[in-house]
């Protein structure tokens, strides 16, 4: 246990505040005019990010925040955090676990089962064309770059094996018997990989469910790397997005599939740390309750 003093833990605070409110004002000040961005929105609809809970720093299980002269620490206002009679605050592991301990049993056992397999790299990113095959309406308000004919041939002359149930649940109904597998939420544990750029980003979405249990730091590399691979993976989409300014990572063509498999395993590299550090915080959080391994077999969200 490490106690934090109050000038401390309030630079750490507003750094915090600061670098969230850069990696979130393009969303902000589009939300204020009314806009909306294609690519970038993403993470704030799919993952439901809240930009006010994202700049809120935390600093993990196992702190505690010493007093200032202000008093304690705003966290004592906060849910799942406790003050003690010298108006020190820290995480409630026990309350948060009250609350959460299912969906810390199942985070652990995916996220090991993934750091446990190699990356496959070999799938280039077509699952947003297989969501958009023998399809006339399409989920962006951009045009294919291909054309749905010369899309349609891309999916038709490529090994679709996509492994991320959150990803195949969104195929085109022409599509999903043109997987390899067919994966489940049930076989999720199973078939989730290190290499796939979904399993990558959702490292945002297990930061955001263990909420004030997971440092701020890492809430934000999270959130950083989400969205740095959002952008490939609209980039080797059939969309042209050059409207918006981004080149297309053609992976129809040799040089594309390079250029694609090169940043995926790159991709890759940093979410494998994050998810580390990730499963450390499980594993931190199920130590401090005396609480059985991991065993849960469905995400419980």
């Amino acid at each position: 246990m490490a106690r934090i003093p109050a000038a401390r833990w309030a630079a750490l605070r507003d750094a915090h505040a600061e670098r969230a409110d850069s990696l979130t004002a393009g969303y902000r000040a589009r939300r204020a005019s009314g806009q909306r961005h294609a690519i970038d929105d993403f993470l704030y609809d799919y993952y439901g990010t809240r930009p006010a809970l994202l700049r809120r720093w935390h600093p993990g299980v196992g702190f505690f925040l010493e007093p200032g002269p202000d008093g304690a620490a705003p966290h004592r206002r906060w849910r799942w955090y406790v003050t003690s009679a010298q108006a020190v605050v820290s995480f409630d592991v026990v309350s948060f676990l009250a609350d959460r301990a299912e969906s810390v049993r199942f985070i652990h056992r995916l996220l090991s089962a993934i750091a446990a397999r190699p990356a496959f790299t070999g799938c280039f990113g077509l699952h947003e064309w297989a969501m958009v095959y023998r399809q006339r309406a399409h989920r962006h308000p951009v045009p294919l770059r291909l054309g749905q004919q010369g899309t349609d041939e891309v999916v038709e002359s490529h090994q679709v094996r996509c492994t991320h149930f959150d990803a195949f649940r969104f195929f085109a109904p022409a599509a999903v018997g043109l997987n390899r597998l067919q994966p489940t939420r049930d076989t999720q544990v199973e078939l989730d990989q290190p290499g796939c750029l979904h399993a990558a980003m959702d490292c945002h979405k297990w930061a955001t469910k263990l909420g004030p249990a997971v440092p701020g730091e890492l809430a934000l590399d999270c959130f950083e790397l989400a969205g740095d691979i959002r952008r490939l993976d609209m980039q080797a989409s059939p969309y042209d997005f050059s409207s918006y300014g981004e080149p297309a990572v053609a992976i129809e063509t040799p040089e594309g599939k390079a250029e694609y498999v090169a940043r995926q395993r790159d991709f890759a590299g940093r979410a494998g740390q994050l998810r580390a550090r990730l499963i450390d915080v499980c594993a931190a959080l199920l130590a401090q309750a005396g609480a059985a391994s991991p065993s849960a077999t469905a995400d419980p969200s």
